[in-house]
């Protein structure tokens, strides 16, 4: 999950970008589509609204100068043909006026200028208002109906935004060449002479300006009608009426040409909306393709990636079960083998990986796995070689104990002196010991002792016997027991197992304080029970002794306090007999050894073994039965 949430993150990043570059580009295409309704909503009715504001800006201007019935009825006329342009306009502009925030606030201004025609026309009928205020008023309706022209025509097709641009200034100058039209349609005032100037200079400005930047198929209708002789027609009355005269032919020269330039400069404007519907195609196309190539490339990034990071999953889940299975599987089996002194063949750690890295882990996997098999065989070697150590010296010690204890009983049947005969005893049950320390040695090298009956031994002499060999065994109280016999084969570790616990029970337990050995059948067996009165031991480290007395460890050479509890251990896991510890009703331990039933026999031996009578010297203290 962590590769594939790392591939995850440039993946993302790509599939935003990827986002971003079609949507700029799709929207791209949407604006240059969008040019032609805007075309159709906003520009085409706005161009309708100038035409009639402009007439009825020249009807009324006719009308402030002869209030006569005739201009009254076409002031009505027209009026009426305005609002229904102002109204055509209002419809068309709701369908487009949310296209964008600078829109719908241009939109917005043009109407609030629409609102002031019914105060002019108030003013006019009701004669408070003269010829300049109210074409002001009509001039700027116009200019807020030109200011929307603008605001439509910028997108962003730079050739068509600059063709826009052009048109909408020669419209402009249609308009001021209305505004002309207005106020020089009788006798001109030295005011409107001046307005008359600065109308005539702008007009001509723009257009020498736009006819330069127009492409050639818009600029030959354009010059077709500055070179024609109305045109140059018009250009004289214009410098007449500066000269302050009113020429004749004024208006119908001046109508004509209006309608000219409207014509030419609705075909421009069509044009260009019609431009911009292939232009887009273009667009969109490009934006297809960009979007489609970028869409597969991302498919075969995310293809490759999640293939990358499947393969190292499954390169690094192999090499993660390959050692999981040294460490819990391989390297326990070479060691349990090991014990057994198994010969052992570890196969090399191999691990499939195209990666290199991956694939040199694995080669220091094999390596790790390999070294420790070797650690592991140099221990075995080491325990072994401490083994046969443990084993030569212990035989060399019981072959000398041997030897020491014949001479001891030959001193024994020679001594007369009860002093020395005493010692003699003590020098025997020294070599007992010594013997039974030996055998401890044998057993932790994992041989057998020697020592052993070939006849059943009865159980009260077993426990006698292993309180012989213990130094402090006056202290042992040795209680009555039933009559069954102990197999030969197992009395001489059995022996030493009891013994090593009496011997435990004296060292941790006051000198004054008893310990009590008692037996007595049990379902399972034979249970035999040594109790002291000591101080006891905690609960974790009573749980933690009943451990390794149910499995034994390996014997630690550095941890030779526990020597006893090692060689109890290794003697019950032989024969599987039980030991256990407990807590005892006097504060200190009891344990409790329970010997199976297959060792157990209840017909009493048909005569005694000599062995088995040996340890029980004269001085041991037994309770008699009640």
């Amino acid at each position: 999950m962590k590769i594939i949430g790392l591939l995850l993150v440039p993946l993302a990043s790509m599939v935003v970008l990827w986002g971003v570059i079609t949507a700029v580009t799709a929207s791209e295409s949407l604006q240059l589509r969008a040019y032609k309704t805007l075309w159709t909503n906003l520009r085409r009715p706005a161009y309708q609204l100038i035409t009639e504001i402009q007439q009825e800006r020249l009807i009324t201007v006719k009308r402030l100068r002869v209030d006569s019935t005739a201009e009254k009825t076409a002031t009505t006329t027209q009026r009426t043909r305005t609002d229904e342009a102002r109204e055509m306009f209002r419809q068309l502009s709701s369908r487009s006026r949310d296209t964008s925030e600078t829109i719908r606030t241009q939109v917005d201004t043009v109407l609030t200028q629409l609102n002031r025609l019914e105060a002019i026309r108030a003013e006019v009928d009701a004669g408070l208002s003269d010829r300049l205020h109210a074409i002001e008023v009509y001039n700027g309706i116009n200019n807020s109906l030109f200011g929307l022209h603008r605001r439509v025509a910028m997108i962003d097709d730079i050739p068509i935004y600059e063709q826009s641009r052009i048109v909408v200034d020669l419209g402009y100058a249609k308009e001021l060449l209305t505004r002309e039209q207005a106020l020089a349609v009788g006798p001109t005032t030295a005011a409107e002479r001046r307005l008359f100037t600065q109308l005539v200079g702008n007009r001509r400005f723009l257009i020498d300006q736009a006819l330069g930047e127009l492409d050639p198929s818009l600029r030959d209708t354009q010059v077709s009608l500055i070179t024609s002789p109305s045109y140059q027609r018009m250009r004289l009355m214009e410098d007449q009426i500066i000269a302050g005269r009113t020429p004749r032919g004024w208006l119908d020269t001046t109508d004509r040409l209006a309608k000219s330039f409207e014509t030419s400069q609705l075909q421009a404007s069509t044009i260009l909306s019609e431009r911009a519907e292939p232009v887009a195609d273009s667009v969109l196309q490009r934006a297809l393709l960009l979007a489609g190539t970028c869409f597969l490339l991302m498919i075969l990034s995310i293809g490759f990636s999640l293939r990358m990071g499947n393969r190292l999953s499954k390169e690094l889940g192999t090499l993660r079960l390959a050692a999981l299975e040294v460490a819990q599987e391989r390297l326990p089996q070479v060691v349990a083998k090991l014990r057994k002194g198994e010969a052992v063949d570890v196969p090399e750690l191999s691990v499939e990986s195209t990666t290199v890295e991956i694939a040199d882990v694995g080669h220091a996997f094999s390596t790790v796995q390999q070294t420790a098999v070797e650690a592991a065989v140099g221990q075995a070697q080491l325990r072994d070689g401490v083994g046969h150590v443990f084993r030569n010296l212990a035989r060399r010690s019981q072959t000398l104990l041997h030897r020491q204890r014949i001479q001891l009983e030959g001193m024994q049947h020679r001594a007369t002196d009860p002093d020395a005969l005493d010692d003699l005893f003590r020098l025997d049950h020294l070599t007992t010991r010594m013997r039974r320390h030996a055998e401890g040695l044998i057993i932790l090298s994992g041989a057998t002792p020697g020592r052993g009956w070939s006849r059943p031994v009865p159980m009260l002499d077993v426990v006698r016997g292993a309180a012989a060999e213990v130094e402090d065994y006056p202290r042992v109280t040795v209680g009555p027991m039933p009559g069954q016999s102990l197999a030969g084969p197992v009395v001489g570790d059995v022996i030493h197992l009891i013994a090593e616990l009496i011997e435990n029970a004296t060292v941790y337990s006051p000198a004054h304080t008893p310990v009590i050995v008692r037996g007595e059948a049990a379902a399972r067996g034979f249970a035999i029970e040594v109790e002291d009165r000591g101080l006891g031991m905690s609960p974790e480290t009573l749980a933690e002794t009943n451990e390794r007395l149910a499995s034994p460890p390996e014997f630690d050479l550095a941890d030779s306090d526990q020597l006893g509890l090692f060689v109890v251990s290794r003697l019950a896991a032989r024969h599987d007999i039980r030991v256990t510890l407990r807590g005892s009703p006097y504060g200190g331990t009891t344990a409790i050894v329970l010997i199976p039933a297959e060792h157990v026999s209840d017909s009493p031996p048909p005569e005694p073994d000599r062995r088995a009578e040996e340890p029980a010297r004269p001085t041991m203290r037994v309770v008699p039965s009640e």
